[in-house]
């Protein structure tokens, strides 16, 4: 069968290079059979250990002097022999409340939430002789964003910022969330799953029935929040666990991004970036090509499995 596909081929540019004019009428065509779809077939391939690749891009955008996002992302696997578990942290802020008090909150937030979970969670996770935490992994969570609260009053008073950050754990994402930053599943087929909830006003008033969704993107009071870190009054930060996508992405980003650029455009650059960092710098060009009106951060973390 390899030999008459391959004299097939000969005979067929020989006919091409001569000057003879060959049409796909004259190709005879049959079915193949399960001995050469195997042959052509290419196996997946199984990556071992699970693992996550990352991107992220950030821009002042192009109506801004001064940067009040801050973006963290800490990627790492342990594997040795009898278990693999991938784990990362992943977070951006997106700070308010002036030149000084917005950058500064939104980077003591970060700091505050990263050295919280990295000292009870990751520490512990790679001693030799590691102890449990204590506390269920929401928890953690919950006392990780009091901590960026607490630090927030204490070093940029006056101030305050949005948090979303993604704990993944194996398989598993864990989001805790304040503000109108936001957390997507990107899925293959083309779906956009916003999996953090909104605490703007506009937001508000959309789920009300009092706007529409075009209207709360040009609405004046669009970037009015009723939650932010930072500010006095008590609130528990959203905080859910999911199963990770895959095939599919995680995506975090700042209102820079979601607020100007379509999900459909968002997707697109997914599906065509070569990997999670030229997708996202694609997108922050994206969000600028679009005016660029504020400051844009993003964090894409791809599951390998």
């Amino acid at each position: 069968m390899k030999w008459e596909w391959r004299r097939f081929l000969f005979s067929f540019v020989k006919k091409i290079f001569h000057g003879k004019k060959t049409t796909f009428s004259d190709v005879q065509t049959a079915p193949l059979s399960e001995e050469q779809l195997k042959a052509v077939s290419i196996a997946p391939v199984a990556l071992r250990p699970l693992q996550l690749l990352v991107g992220s891009a950030q821009s002042i955008g192009k109506q801004r002097d001064h940067n009040e996002d801050s973006l963290f992302t800490l990627n790492a696997i342990l594997a040795d022999g009898t278990s693999e578990l991938p784990f990362g942290i992943f977070m951006i802020a997106d700070g308010m409340g002036g030149h000084q008090h917005g950058e500064i909150a939104s980077g003591v937030a970060v700091r505050a939430f990263s050295h919280y979970m990295l000292s009870r969670l990751y520490l512990p996770f790679i001693n030799l002789i590691s102890e449990s935490p204590g506390e269920s992994i929401q928890e953690l969570m919950e006392t990780a964003v009091h901590e960026s609260q607490q630090a927030v009053v204490r070093r940029a008073p006056g101030g305050g910022t949005t948090l979303t950050a993604a704990l993944v754990l194996g398989e598993q994402v864990t989001i805790a969330h304040v503000g109108d930053s936001r957390a997507y599943f990107v899925y293959p087929d083309g779906r956009m799953q916003v999996i953090t909830h909104d605490h703007s006003l506009v937001h508000r008033l959309v789920e009300l029935g009092q706007l529409n969704e075009d209207e709360a993107l040009s609405h004046p009071q669009r970037n009015v929040l009723y939650r932010a870190v930072g500010q006095s009054e008590p609130y528990r930060p959203d905080i859910d666990t999911y199963q990770l996508p895959h095939p599919g992405s995680l995506l975090i980003c700042s209102d820079g991004l979601w607020s100007v650029v379509a999900e459909n455009q968002v997707f697109r650059i997914i599906k065509n970036a070569a990997n999670p960092s030229i997708a996202c710098h694609e997108l922050v060009k994206a969000a600028n090509d679009a005016g660029g009106p504020d400051n844009i951060s993003v964090v894409l973390v791809q599951f390998l499995a």
